[in-house]
């Protein structure tokens, strides 16, 4: 079965007019992984069991982009919700989430965008509750717009995390140096959730996406035996001896 990340681009798919092309390349790439088929990871794809879950909400056109980590975070994480955002009005199934009582939703969002008494630097859900991180997967121009008119998102706290290292992220450029990709984030929140293992895995598969979509870009060769792809299948092999 498809993750909700996949199944959104589906349904943006079918609502163009004409097809998607990205950027850069016109090269068949492989559906599952974004990555042209010469360099597919589709056979590295890691998933761990976590208490957490990841909830996207991404800008409109960011399901269809090759280069999106949101797409990463579904691949690991397997209770991962991705909804489109749209300004005028918010998705139903988005806001029965949002009130399930099995998940305690943070909005991770730069606290300093918002009134402090929001602001929480540590996940402690109630007794009973799962953390849910609702993370803007969008440039960062659209998601302080999307912060500011997701008025279902105003009475919920704001995590504010404080990376210590700067983004490794490669196949996009931010104005901030300071700034993160979206599996980053995800990957710092599950390590405030205490989840360390599921945050190392994410931060190794980011590492070997990245490795594969930029030699695929440069057409140069894959080595599948160097530190990147031996530290994503240890923690991988890690992964799958932990009962789920």
């Amino acid at each position: 079965m498809k993750h909700a990340v996949a199944r959104l681009r589906d349904a943006r798919m079918a609502r163009r007019q004409e097809p998607f092309i990205a950027r850069g390349s016109r090269a068949p790439r492989c559906p599952d992984c974004r990555v042209i088929f010469s360099h597919c990871l589709c056979a590295l794809h890691p998933q761990v069991a976590t208490q957490a879950g990841m909830c996207l909400i991404m800008c409109d056109t960011e399901p269809l982009k090759p280069s999106n980590t949101g797409w990463l975070i579904a691949d690991v994480v397997q209770d991962t919700f991705a909804y489109a955002w749209a300004r005028t009005e918010a998705d139903p199934d988005l806001l029965r989430l949002l009130a399930d009582p099995q998940w305690q939703p943070y909005v991770v969002f730069p606290g300093e965008f918002v009134a402090p008494e929001r602001v929480v630097a540590e996940v402690s859900p109630s007794p009973g509750k799962k953390p849910l991180f609702i993370l803007l997967d969008a440039t960062w121009p659209e998601a302080r717009k999307m912060f500011r008119k997701s008025p279902y998102l105003d009475k919920l706290p704001v995590l504010s995390l404080q990376p210590d290292q700067l983004s490794r992220y490669r196949l996009r450029r931010s104005t901030r140096e300071d700034h993160l990709c979206t599996s980053e984030v995800a990957a710092l929140c599950l390590g405030l959730a205490g989840e360390p293992h599921a945050a190392d895995t994410l931060e190794a598969y980011l590492d070997v996406f990245t490795d594969h979509y930029l030699k695929a870009k440069q057409a140069l060769p894959l080595d599948l035996d160097d530190a990147l792809h031996q530290r994503l299948r240890s923690l991988a092999e890690v992964g799958a001896a932990v009962p789920g």
